[in-house]
């Protein structure tokens, strides 16, 4: 860190030193798709605390094209180590391949902190990386098992429903697989089958299609994202299904609650994302400034219903 190098030397002088004298710190936040509407949504939660706070750091952000896009991200890291990034807030759109990128900017003095989803444990003890490494971000599984949960609350005994994964390679998608499956079972559901999307819309499309074709009898649909979940509702749509199966989805993004307000969408889990890399933010700036942030902090999930959302457009 520039910031406690430029102090030490100055002290091994015998020169003053402060914080406040020194040069403003640059963070810099790698995201995921910002073709997905909840993605936009962190994106301008975190441009605007940064253009709140211009005093205090500078900044910059990149995004993907899509949610496979993971090159990008891979080439960001290492254009923000070539930068001498002083924070780099990462939300890795695969909890394996960034981690050799991560510990070279780590390695650089670069304060990284992982958000939004979880690097693999196992392979970044591998790679070098401690075992409490900083991750900032929700708990998926309890967030997935709420939205499965009232699903299957809301639909007949031994009902049929599908799973709408999300990547395969991400922690945060295997997370609300886990907590969907828990919430399949909690409930004795019968689970027809559980796909990937990759977050995608039109990918959930016509997955989606194809399952009511292969499954005329689905009764819920748990998706992994609300992406996704537009792409669901479309196929229910073109199938004539509209009001016959219930959909749950997580992220409680605008084009989804608005789909709530109709009743074609039971349910979705928020996990807040105006906030979500503006509090990675906030945890880097803090370990900049000599604080010790480890292990796991947690950022809230609430389960929004249909209900929620019409009785709050009612008012």
């Amino acid at each position: 860190m520039k910031i406690k190098v430029l102090g030490a030397i100055l002290i091994a002088l015998g020169l003053p030193f402060s914080v406040q004298a020194a040069e403003k710190p640059h963070v810099c936040v790698v995201m995921k798709s910002l073709a997905n509407e909840f993605w936009r949504t962190v994106e301008i939660g975190v441009r605007d605390y940064a253009k709140e706070n211009q005093d205090k750091f500078t900044f910059e952000a990149v995004g993907l094209k899509n949610e496979s896009d993971i090159d990008t991200q891979i080439n960001a890291i290492e254009g923000y180590i070539t930068k001498q990034c002083d924070v780099i807030a990462v939300a890795p759109a695969n909890s394996v391949a960034l981690i050799p990128s991560i510990k070279r900017a780590m390695n650089a003095g670069i304060v990284v902190v992982n958000f939004d989803v979880r690097l693999d444990k196992k392979a970044a003890q591998q790679m070098g990386l401690p075992e409490d490494f900083l991750f900032v971000g929700p708990d998926n599984k309890l967030g997935a098992f709420e939205a499965g949960d009232y699903l299957a609350k809301n639909l007949p005994k031994n009902a049929n429903v599908v799973i709408i994964e999300g990547n395969p390679g991400a922690e945060n998608a295997i997370e609300r697989k886990e907590g969907y499956m828990k919430a399949v079972n909690d409930n004795n559901l019968n689970l027809l089958a559980s796909r990937t999307a990759h977050w995608e819309t039109e990918e959930a499309n016509t997955l989606m299609t194809n399952l009511l074709t292969r499954y005329p009898n689905i009764q819920g649909v748990m998706s992994a994202n609300d992406s996704m979940v537009l792409g669901v509702v479309k196929a229910i749509e073109a199938a004539g299904k509209t009001g016959e199966i219930k959909v749950v989805g997580f992220d409680f993004i605008a084009p989804v609650k608005q789909l709530m307000k109709d009743d074609k969408v039971l349910a979705s889990e928020d996990f807040f994302g105006k906030d979500l890399a503006v509090n990675a933010v906030k945890a880097g700036m803090k370990i900049y400034s000599g604080e010790n942030l480890t292990g796991w902090v947690k950022t809230p999930v609430r389960l929004v219903t249909s209900k929620d959302v019409q009785n709050e457009m009612s008012e």
